[in-house]
């Protein structure tokens, strides 16, 4: 299963992409985290269905000096494999 997501809120400058990745390889999903030039950080995720779940929950929460506010996610439809383990790109 592949999913893209996006996270809104006081989510650069924070170590957010470097959470998300941490806890990607925590959960064995390959993929990417990074910032947008609009303030959010966005990504794609690939694993399986319970890993991207437990994923989702995390993201949501963030680390401990960001807040977020929205956490958009889209189920996507793509054959293409992500990088592992998962990456931050600037």
């Amino acid at each position: 299963m592949r999913i893209a997501f996006r996270v809104h809120g006081a989510v650069q400058g924070v170590g957010y992409r470097r959470f998300a990745a941490r806890e990607a390889q925590a959960l064995g999903l390959a993929g990417w985290a990074g910032n947008e030039p609009d303030g959010t950080v966005r990504g794609e995720a690939e694993g399986p269905e319970a890993a991207l779940m437990a994923f989702h929950a995390r993201l949501a929460q963030g680390p401990t000096f960001a807040l977020v506010s929205r956490l958009d996610w889209e189920h996507l439809d793509m054959r293409s494999s992500l990088p592992l383990p998962f990456e931050i790109h600037r």
